[in-house]
């Protein structure tokens, strides 16, 4: 695999050169720092523009021409990432070698078509697909409860911080929709292209020289654009005393989320150390509250944690019985305590490092696996893959117990349900 990063002024260009796959893709990821009241109208505008464009003026005519480049996928996204939200818009078809010469530059035209060409008169966008988008959203947002382990993870978030970027609802929020109009969010669309930082990338077998001109000829930005801001949110202190917060739901099961806020690591526990910490205990069914909380105790369904460095936050989150609410938090307590003491054996270390570096090798088992690795690289400032895996190696029981001292138990959140 090749790997060529250009900055071309207004937008970086990756451009990645693998033969692992038969299809071409380009993603073009646009982000700035995430603004709570914006992102409803960031998923409506993403949403929309894959409605129709000038030249195909429904959603019809989209899938058709999708269809004669030879069944091209053609998709957007919106995450937060740290202090950034980002929106994604991709397009994955066959490469030449396999349909006639010229279908990859076709679909590069057709998502030119589709960011810079949107279905709109008098800088309004059509009422009537604002209205369908709209209407989409709304049934999204209204079946957000029926996710419930989802659900109490961002609830769980809004207690514990919501101010922070954390607590924001990246999908958006009901409240929000009636204020959206044609002409305000064609004006959001002129600012986010205007605006926003641009990544470009390019993945496939391909002659890298044929690459920049292809990307220039059909993406152009007025201004030269810079990252404004770190995508690590700041370290929060703790609370002195843990919040506990509860809502009530219809579900026969109740589920359970803590915020684990984990403070003022060094970039080598931040990145290798916390990261095996939290395999052992609670990312694999070979973890510690697996074992200990599931297995061994029957005091839940479900049960794992998840450790985000941006956030700078560790998550665990159960499937429970409300009976067994205190008795679960207790156990959960005492597992993360015993990492503290170290109370875990060179086998679970090892294990957890086979579990890391096979978890990073499927990394590059998907074209936008690859893509979002390059891009973690790229705005992360963190290793390559092979120095991580190799870094990973190095990690001691005494580096794990380091890092395992800062996490602190801050706010456990109980969406309660019908059983007893």
């Amino acid at each position: 695999m090749q790997i060529i990063n250009k900055d071309l002024g207004s937008y970086n260009l990756h451009i990645i050169k693998t033969d692992q796959f038969k299809t071409m893709t380009m993603q073009v990821i646009f982000h700035t720092p995430i603004i709570k009241k914006d992102i409803t109208k960031r998923n409506i505008l993403s949403d929309i523009l894959l409605q129709s464009t000038k030249e195909y003026t429904s959603h019809r005519d989209l899938t058709i021409k999708s269809e004669e480049l030879y069944g091209a996928d053609l998709y957007t996204r919106n995450r937060r990432v740290g202090n950034y939200i980002m929106t994604s818009f991709t397009i994955q078809t066959l490469n030449d070698k396999y349909t006639e010469e010229g279908n990859f530059e076709e679909s590069v035209k057709f998502l030119h078509e589709v960011l810079f060409n949107p279905d709109v008169e008098d800088r309004k966008f059509k009422e009537d697909k604002l209205d369908l988008v709209k209407n989409n959203a709304t049934l999204a947002l209204n079946s957000i409860k029926e996710n419930a382990p989802n659900y109490s993870i961002i609830r769980m978030n809004e207690a514990y911080d919501k101010e922070s970027p954390i607590s924001y609802r990246t999908i958006g929020y009901l409240e929000d929709l009636e204020s959206i109009t044609e002409e305000n969010l064609y004006e959001y669309y002129e600012r986010m292209i205007d605006n926003d930082y641009v990544d470009i990338f390019v993945l496939g077998d391909i002659n890298v020289k044929d690459i920049v001109p292809l990307v220039k000829k059909y993406f152009k930005f007025k201004k030269v654009k810079k990252r404004k801001a770190s995508y690590y949110l700041p370290n929060k202190i703790p609370r002195k005393r843990r919040l506990f917060a509860k809502e009530t739901n219809d579900n026969s099961q109740s589920n359970l989320a803590i915020a684990c806020p984990i403070s003022k690591l060094s970039d080598d526990d931040k990145n290798y150390s916390m990261l095996l910490a939290n395999i052992i205990l609670g990312e694999t069914a070979d973890s510690k509250l697996f074992k200990e909380v599931r297995e061994e105790n029957s005091l839940c369904y479900t049960i794992r944690s998840n450790y985000n460095r941006l956030d700078n936050l560790m998550v665990i989150n159960a499937g429970i019985d409300n009976i067994n609410f205190d008795k679960a938090v207790e156990l959960i307590t005492k597992n993360v305590q015993d990492m503290k003491k170290g109370k875990f054996t060179d086998s679970d270390i090892n294990v957890a490092k086979e579990f890391y570096k096979t978890s990073a090798e499927s990394l590059m088992e998907s074209p936008s696996r690859i893509i979002n690795e390059v891009l973690t690289e790229e705005i992360l400032g963190v290793e390559p893959l092979s120095e991580r895996i190799r870094k990973i190696e190095k990690v001691t029981k005494k580096d794990i117990m380091r890092a395992c001292k800062k996490i602190n138990m801050d706010t456990v959140f109980l969406l309660e349900g019908g059983n007893k």
